[in-house]
């Protein structure tokens, strides 16, 4: 059973950025560092394109290989 996108990017949310909102972490970055901020808001921009560009089979495989015990979880 594939994974929708929703789901994907919620459960690599999860995995990435723990309890913590996406935008949150950016902001965080952003007070140690604006170089890093800066960083942190390209990467999170990235990470949103490739959620909305890949298709879900390829989410679905990715989230088996990083996190195959959240997925048995769901």
């Amino acid at each position: 059973m594939s994974i929708s996108k929703p789901e994907a990017k919620q459960l690599l949310e999860q995995l990435i950025f723990e309890d913590t909102l996406p935008q949150d972490w950016v902001q965080d970055v952003w007070g140690l560092s604006p170089l890093l901020g800066d960083s942190a808001a390209k990467l999170l921009e990235a990470f949103e394109s490739l959620i909305e560009y890949c298709p879900e089979e390829k989410l679905d495989s990715l989230l088996q290989t990083l996190a195959p015990d959240q997925l048995e979880v769901r």
